[in-house]
């Protein structure tokens, strides 16, 4: 008769249980424990290969680290402009893009309408006319406003005024030039 193991577990309530192991259990823990008794020296030849490990360990650690860096290499070198003309060509992009932004197009119609937009497109419009009018004073696209109301300069004691040159002018007598 073959002999059975039984685990036992202990229950919360009553008498123990008993449960059968099923004889691929059996089968496996056994040869888990065979293993482990065969193995019980060193690997074969691992007099030889000892050496080797640690002469490949101390290789290992005199490797210079900045070897096999895995950060990119940029391969073309982007140059910012710096000549004026560069720089006024790049304005003048920018300002006939937001010049042709259709999305600020759209705005404007709506604000021209008489539409009220949020606080939120209101700022965004604001915003792009800001840069615009920017860089049209930086390229010097911008027409500086004359003010409507000159401003006399005060007359001082014994300064003529415009007028009074005037005067003078249409009263002279031309004629009396030509007798002397």
């Amino acid at each position: 008769m073959t002999r059975k193991k039984r685990s036992r577990t202990v229950g919360s309530e009553g008498p123990a249980v008993y449960r059968e192991k099923s004889t691929s259990q059996i089968d496996i823990e056994a040869r888990k424990s065979q293993k482990e008794k065969k193995r019980k020296g060193l690997k074969s030849g691992s007099r030889h290969s000892a050496g080797q490990d640690s002469a490949n360990r101390a290789n290992g650690q005199k490797k210079d680290p900045r070897l096999g860096s895995k950060k990119p290499v940029p391969l073309v070198v982007d140059a910012k402009p710096t000549t004026k003309k560069e720089r006024r060509l790049s304005a003048e992009q920018e300002l006939a893009m937001l010049e042709n932004d259709a999305q600020l197009m759209v705005l404007l119609d709506r604000i021209d309408a008489g539409e009220k937009l949020g606080s939120g497109l209101q700022k965004q419009v604001d915003q792009k006319l800001d840069r615009i009018e920017h860089l049209m004073g930086r390229l010097g696209l911008l027409e500086e406003e004359t003010p409507d109301v000159i401003e006399e300069a005060p007359v001082r004691k014994g300064a003529r005024t415009d007028e009074d040159l005037l005067d003078q002018f249409e009263n002279m007598d031309l004629d009396s030039f030509d007798k002397e």
